[in-house]
């Protein structure tokens, strides 16, 4: 007979997971970054380590730990790629995406909750790329024009730069998502539909 978690172990439980997807994140910061054709906005790893937190850990969860992440970063700790850290990050170029890493961590968990137990792959690439690449670059793109001083479309172009490799890493992230909810089932709401004969059942 298993017995409820309390409260407390279930706050201790959230403020883990919290810290490791923010340490995750971090982690993938070692993987050195590339800048694009020169670009002012390198590609890194640590988007796919955002993906993660939000198909992992859900809306609220996913998005403290990225939250948790860049209160790390503004404290100077050099946890972006290429060591690099500091409130001086956040007047660059690449602003828009990291303001955007816990709104992007956030609607991915969103979606994937919406959708429910068990974690599918069609539906959880849907959520990742909605949300992990197209809302992250389009927040990208607003701070683009904002601090590198680009047009729309020299932004949007800009921004192009990322998406091959951003649906690559959504791939990775539905894959490994999906390892993980097998192992954790519990990690998603049930789904709230029935099946049709039981609807039937209590509509009679």
């Amino acid at each position: 007979m298993t017995t409820p978690s309390t409260p407390s172990h279930s706050s201790s439980r959230d403020l883990a997971m919290i810290a490791v997807f923010a340490g995750i994140v971090a982690a993938l910061g070692l993987v050195p970054a590339v800048a694009a054709f020169g670009g002012a906005v390198p590609i890194t790893a640590q988007s796919l380590g955002v993906m993660l937190a939000g198909a992992i850990l859900g809306p609220r969860r996913g998005a403290l730990a990225l939250v948790l992440f860049l209160a790390l970063v503004a404290l100077g700790l050099p946890l972006l790629a290429g060591g690099r850290g500091g409130l001086g990050v956040f007047a660059g170029p690449s602003v828009g995406y990291l303001i955007g890493f816990p709104v992007a961590a956030f609607v991915v968990g969103a979606i994937t909750h919406a959708f429910g137990a068990p974690y599918r792959l069609v539906p959880g690439l849907l959520a990742t790329v909605l949300g992990g690449v197209a809302l992250l670059n389009v927040i990208g793109i607003v701070g683009l024009m904002a601090r590198a001083d680009l047009s729309l479309p020299a932004a949007f172009s800009a921004a192009l730069v990322f998406v091959p490799g951003d649906v690559v890493k959504a791939v990775v992230c539905v894959l490994v998502a999906r390892g993980v909810h097998a192992a954790s089932p519990g990690l998603l709401p049930e789904r709230r539909t029935r099946p049709l004969a039981q609807r039937a059942d209590a509509a009679a």
